[in-house]
């Protein structure tokens, strides 16, 4: 798909589609009576990155949304960056590849020299790269979040159709603004989930003018680690939300880079370790929305 498609796909509000058959696949087995059952299980499929005519990393995805996937793992490695023209996105699905095309040459090799491993399931990520944007990136400090307004958003992103909720075992990203969910992303990686989002934003900024991240929300089922606090500052955005815990690390550059950190968010009860001038708090709300698999 061409980057001017995929940036008219990307005005609609995309979400997870559990009836996709190629997502989830039916087992069989016994439970805990040694009853016969059948679970769903989400499925997981190599996606090879090519850089132009350089092979980059061979990931491990449930195959939605290839060209996402691939421009936000670019833009996150900082192999990508703005400015930089994609001329195209091409998915090969007969032998699960992606290229990525771009005006010029870039400086993957260098990219690729730095070894270090991050704390990422389903594939590592060189962090040095990901800290050059780090410091350069100044959060707006207007952008607010209202109590009721997080309990709105966890309770519409807890009962989208989701595969969490047909097969569980996959994380999901969505991205909000204000009430309103705009797009919901999920894998068997967390980062690739954020990875997905990240190439979204990067190619509507790219062939659409974007849309002003001071604005938005990130959402996360993960663990508010490191990297993933380092993902969110990098594409602008002030709120970062899990219903999962915190790691000290993440803590700490959160605050370095005045990100509002909202952890163990779950029905009305959440932490926020940093960035708490941008919670409002306008009433109490209920804990009737925590999700449930089938």
């Amino acid at each position: 798909m061409a980057p001017k498609d995929m940036a008219e796909d990307a005005r609609l509000t995309i979400r997870p589609n559990p009836s996709d058959p190629r997502l989830t696949e039916a087992v069989s087995g016994v439970d805990q009576d040694g009853n016969v059952t059948s679970v769903s299980v989400v499925t997981e499929r190599p996606l090879t990155l090519f850089l132009n005519s350089q092979e980059i990393v061979t990931m491990m995805t449930i195959g939605d949304f290839p060209e996402y996937l691939a421009v936000g793992y670019l833009v996150n490695q900082n192999m990508l960056k703005t400015g930089d023209r994609v001329l195209a996105v091409e998915y090969d699905d007969d032998i699960d590849t992606v290229v990525v095309r771009t005006a010029h040459e870039t400086d993957f090799e260098d990219k690729l020299k730095k070894k270090t491993l991050t704390s990422g399931c389903a594939q590592g990520t060189v962090f040095g790269d990901m800290m050059e944007r780090f410091d350069e990136v100044a959060l707006p400090k207007g952008t607010g979040l209202t109590t009721t307004g997080l309990q709105g958003l966890l309770k519409d992103i807890n009962t989208t159709p989701s595969l969490y909720l047909k097969a569980g075992a996959i994380h999901g990203c969505a991205l909000c603004r204000g009430d309103e969910v705009l797009l919901y992303m999920e894998d068997v990686g967390r980062h690739n989930a954020v990875d997905k989002i990240a190439g979204y934003l990067f190619l509507e900024a790219s062939y659409q003018g974007g849309m002003d991240a001071g604005e938005l929300i990130l959402y996360t089922t993960g663990r508010l680690t490191s990297e993933m606090v380092i993902k969110t500052v990098q594409m602008g955005i002030p709120i970062l939300v899990s219903r999962s815990g915190f790691t000290a690390w993440g803590v700490d550059l959160a605050r370095q880079a005045n990100l509002t950190l909202v952890g163990r968010a779950k029905g009305s009860r959440f932490q926020v370790l940093s960035g708490m001038e941008r919670i409002v708090f306008d009433g109490e709300g209920d804990t009737t929305n925590e999700p449930r698999v089938e």
